[in-house]
């Protein structure tokens, strides 16, 4: 029988990982995640071992991922005709496999014998940012709701976005926490008196990154550029099907005509067929378009090479020589199936087209169009930061553009458009994203959102922008600072412990 308190633990730890998620968008109390990692840490502390806190942390973990990416199941049922039922089960999955994460972190707070200040301001944060890491790498990845985005961008620790990264601001949010945590147990004064410098060192980190906010980090190439991007508000429902395809193509020429940008972008798969059957006149009516703008047109397209290999790819039009980009970290189940002979024929079932995409180039270059040098990224691709930065410093723009109609009308469209804007912060450029149904918008280098057109309309969002120079230290060490921190935080921890320093 699961005695009381253990069952209040799991409660609460619940409600906080719920709590967590108003921190990230569209919400935006980013100190939220702060006070519910560090009553996490502190149910830790409290807990009765190693493996309780583990527990706690999967409570804790199927609150936050279950209320921040519950979406998934729209995907699944709605869209994908997934019967309901199989459906909640598959994401329920999911998100107990997302939990497995904050559970090895509770396990380890208390498996690791360390005293408090080492533990919840050292070792602790070090050990929970790898696993963060480790779940964005791990089976390809996926890195929604690292706590590191809910602080984007109007935390001060934001500001250090553009020298550590996601990760690294994650670390910090992580000691910020932890220090939180060893106040509570360090209450009589007589110990405060002895540990000032750890508080301390935490106020100043806060202060620092209000600091670096300031820095600019990149500057202007000298010019701007006009840009339009499109949002053709296609129904998910009605985007494959053969007899609404007409009308998908007559909505975006009318689109693209209607813009005087010299920069056109279109969405992820806006012509849901491929580039080799779209009738050539009308592929002539986009580039003379953009031609007579003085500038060119990024149009998002599934594309068929003589092989049979096909790919989720950006095609350009327009003055410059035609150039292509096509997505090489693909989606789990929506774009390439894993463990296909076990999976294969529960997938294939789904209602979901072109499951089996190819992968394009993991070193690919900037497009050189409309006069800038554009980093092209595909849909959930911009979730993985040490890959944008592949195409810099040569790129001045970054433009993501996707379709997440997927998911209809849930939080996933403004979660996605924080993590780009995560992105802004980290490279010093413009993010550029045209999405089919939302959010397409225009963030700037410093993580702001400029210009954002509504959800669920048919929208030309027009705005003018500045190429950037330069490189963030980001962009020059990649996660290798904050990985090398992590481990510095460990090692100290430990050697600390064994000469006796706490």
């Amino acid at each position: 029988m699961i005695a009381p308190r253990r069952s209040f633990q799991w409660v609460i730890a619940a409600a906080l990982g719920v709590l967590t998620v108003a921190g990230y968008a569209p919400f935006h109390l980013f100190p939220l995640p702060l006070l519910s990692f560090a009553l996490l840490f502190l149910l830790w502390q409290q807990a009765a071992s190693a493996r309780d806190a583990a527990l706690i942390g999967l409570a804790f973990g199927l609150g936050w991922f279950g209320a921040g990416v519950s979406w998934v199941y729209i995907s699944l049922h709605t869209f994908g005709a997934m019967p309901a039922p199989l459906a909640a089960a598959v994401t329920l999955l999911f998100c107990a496999y997302l939990a497995l994460h904050p559970a090895a972190a509770g396990y380890l707070s208390r498996r690791v014998a360390l005293p408090p200040a080492l533990n919840w301001m050292l070792f602790v944060p070090a050990v929970f940012t790898l696993l963060e890491w480790l779940r964005g790498w791990l089976w390809t990845g996926f890195p929604w709701l690292n706590p590191g985005y809910s602080q984007a961008p109007s935390s001060p620790l934001a500001g250090y976005a553009p020298m550590l990264g996601l990760h690294g601001v994650t670390l910090l949010l992580f000691a910020s926490a932890g220090a939180l945590c060893w106040a509570w147990t360090a209450k009589p004064w007589r110990q405060w008196r002895s540990r000032w410098p750890w508080p301390a060192a935490l106020l100043a980190i806060w202060l620092g990154g209000a600091g670096l906010k300031t820095v600019a980090w990149t500057e202007p190439t000298g010019s701007t550029v006009r840009v339009s991007l499109l949002q053709g508000n296609i129904a998910q429902d009605l985007k494959w099907r053969a007899d609404h395809l007409r009308d998908t193509l007559q909505r975006y020429l009318e689109l693209v005509r209607g813009s005087d940008s010299r920069l056109i972008i279109l969405p992820e798969t806006a012509l849901p067929l491929f580039l080799r059957d779209v009738p050539a006149d009308y592929l002539e009516a986009l580039a003379a378009h953009a031609r007579q703008n003085g500038g060119d047109l990024l149009l998002g397209v599934p594309e068929r090479l003589p092989n049979g290999d096909y790919y989720n790819s950006v095609v350009s039009f327009g003055s410059s020589p035609q150039q292509t980009y096509r997505k090489s970290h693909l989606v789990p189940f929506g774009e390439f199936i894993p463990l296909r002979p076990l999976l294969g024929g529960l997938v294939s079932r789904l209602a979901i087209p072109l499951q089996d995409f190819a992968r394009g180039t993991t070193d690919p270059q900037p497009l050189a169009v409309a006069g800038e040098q554009v980093a092209v990224n595909i849909c959930y691709e911009d979730a993985f930061g040490e890959e944008i930065i592949r195409q810099l410093p040569q790129a001045t723009l970054l433009v993501n553009v996707s379709n997440v109609a997927w998911f209809g009308r849930s939080i996933a469209p403004q979660q996605h458009l924080q993590i780009a804007q995560m992105r802004a912060l980290e490279t010093g450029r413009y993010m550029l994203r045209a999405t089919n149904t939302g959010m397409t918008a225009v963030v700037s280098p410093q993580g702001r959102i400029e210009a954002v057109a509504p959800e669920f309309t048919r929208a030309v969002l027009t705005h003018a922008v500045a190429g950037m120079r330069g490189a963030t230290p980001f962009v020059r060490w990649g996660n290798l600072a904050t990985l090398g921190l992590c481990l510095i935080a460990v090692t100290t921890a430990f050697v600390a412990r064994k000469s006796g320093k706490a």
